[in-house]
């Protein structure tokens, strides 16, 4: 349920954008109107004589309309929305049932030394899936600079206006949680916050994914069309997406923006949470032959694991700094690789 990654490529406005893996939403309204959408209703302007009392009344009256119109939304689902909760509700008991989404952070069937935890690490963080050719993206691994974040993350979560209020703090307090996880483990600073985030983490349904276009332009100015539309646009077997960006040429990151459906069950909405959160830090790439991890397409593992943690604290160690190749940074990890698991190097 997962999309692979596409590697970066020059946008018009001066950013490297690389695509990680996952899915996507709509139309972000963390806690009113959103701003990219003009209001269609009249409203009071101080200039043409309204009084402040006026003015309260009216945002009161809009918030109490906004408000009902929400309320409206999530105790009557458009049967889009509805037909995509059933869908991935069945996804994850088919997932559960073939032994699949498993939870322990050290399985004991999956042991790992220094060379393995090496050899998926040069995978996943020094590799991108796909690779731009004249007749569009290929799948075909490609060399990729080392990529992390330089600048501390602040993670802030953007809901659609139709999600259920009462849910929020839950989502806030999971992703506050493993955002401090994130922090321990690579010794990077990561946090949630209520503002100006540079990691936004977006939550919509169906019908909000699809007018997101506005909400996207607006997180990220001169972002390419065909990029807004590979988010609006997703297929369902994609339950979670993200992008990167970096300013320039550079390869360390300066935005990232999240989209995970509003529709998925528990498990699948912590596996989305711990994968793209978790892919956002700079580990870009799935591979087929990493276990135990949440880097495998293969739905194997649904949450972070032991092997996961080593390979973020493999990337943010200092010895690597963002932009270094594969035939600079391998000696220095495989070295990091023995020193963590506690083997000669």
């Amino acid at each position: 349920m997962r999309q692979t990654a596409l590697p970066p490529r020059k946008t018009a406005f001066g950013l490297a954008l690389v695509l990680l893996a996952g899915t996507a939403c709509g139309r972000i309204d963390p806690e009113g109107p959103d701003p990219a959408r003009p209001d269609p209703r009249p409203t009071l302007q101080q200039d043409q004589g309204a009084s402040q009392a006026d003015l309260r009344r009216a945002r009161a009256e809009r918030n109490r309309a906004a408000n009902a119109a929400a309320r409206q939304a999530v105790a009557n689902p458009s049967p889009a929305s509805q037909s995509q909760r059933d869908f991935y509700a069945a996804a994850e008991r088919r997932l559960v049932a073939q032994g699949r989404l498993r939870r322990d952070r050290v399985p004991l069937d999956a042991p790992i030394d220094a060379e393995t935890l090496t050899r998926n690490f040069i995978a996943i963080a020094l590799r991108d899936e796909y690779s731009q050719t004249s007749d569009g993206l290929v799948a075909q691994s490609a060399a990729a600079p080392l990529r992390r974040w330089q600048d501390p993350v602040r993670m802030q979560l953007d809901f659609g206006a139709s999600f259920d209020m009462a849910a929020r703090p839950a989502w806030r307090a999971e992703v506050a949680e493993f955002a401090a996880r994130l922090s321990d483990t690579t010794r990077h600073p990561v946090r949630l916050t209520a503002e100006r985030g540079n990691f936004t983490i977006l939550v919509l349904n169906e019908d909000e994914r699809r007018a997101a276009g506005p909400r996207l332009a607006q997180l990220v100015p001169g972002i390419p069309a065909q990029d807004i539309g590979i988010l609006t646009d997703l297929p369902p077997a994609i339950s979670c997406s993200i992008f990167a960006y970096s300013r320039g040429g550079a390869s360390d990151y300066a935005h990232a923006v999240a989209v995970i459906r509003a529709e998925l069950p528990p498990l699948l909405r912590t596996s989305c949470i711990h994968e793209e959160l978790a892919q956002g830090m700079g580990l870009a790439a799935d591979s087929p032959a990493a276990r135990p991890s949440i880097f495998n397409d293969d739905e194997e593992f649904a949450l972070l694991t032991r092997h996961d943690e080593l390979l973020l604290q493999i990337l943010y160690d200092p010895r690597l700094t963002p932009g270094m190749t594969e035939a600079e940074a391998a000696p220095l990890v495989r070295q990091i690789a023995a020193e963590l698991l506690g083997e000669a190097a």
